[in-house]
């Protein structure tokens, strides 16, 4: 999927449709920390554990976690957002998380990302992934990014249908991969 509608675009991410709901005034969104790296193995370990959605066949631990948040932190160049639960019952509580890396080494990759959004199954359909979304996009346009892409392990319905509707589009499938 990719989201060509570079950082000067009059559609596209910024102007899509969000399914939130009024739990959305009980998340506050803030820069990921390498304190965060437990909460977010929590959310990522069932989808490396029970889905082909994250590529990778073990979990990550915590210690790689951390250094992936402080690498990227150092280099202020790939944004890493947190979605924080100030509901009742889940006070403080990190509930997803949507990030930006390098799409390719090449040069001429500069100015394209690839994109990541994780976020706990009880919030699902909250608006939680919409909030998250619309901020790494905005940044990422801020910064000067062109392209956003997303791979996403199929079959996944509800990821690709999310991703449709912040302005992606399939633009290649990898058969049996």
């Amino acid at each position: 999927m990719s989201d060509d509608s570079g950082p000067d675009a009059d559609s596209g991410p910024q102007t899509a449709a969000t399914d939130a709901t009024a739990s959305d005034a009980t998340v506050s969104l803030r820069t990921a920390r390498p304190t965060d790296a437990a909460a977010i193995r929590g959310i990522y370990a069932p989808f490396v554990r029970d889905s082909p959605a994250t590529f990778r066949t073990e979990v990550p631990t915590v210690e790689e976690l951390e250094s992936k948040i402080r690498a990227k932190r150092a280099v202020d160049e790939y944004p890493w957002y947190v979605a924080v639960s100030d509901a009742v019952g889940r006070d403080h509580e990190i509930v997803g998380y949507a990030y930006a890396s390098q799409l390719r080494e090449r040069a001429a990759y500069r100015w394209t990302v690839e994109t990541s959004i994780y976020v706990d199954p009880e919030t699902h359909r909250s608006g939680v992934g919409t909030r998250l979304y619309d901020r790494l996009l905005d940044t990422l346009r801020r910064q000067g990014y062109c392209s956003a892409y997303a791979a996403l392990g199929m079959p996944n319905p509800e990821s690709e249908r999310f991703h449709e509707r912040h302005g992606f589009e399939r633009v290649r499938q990898f058969p049996a991969a």
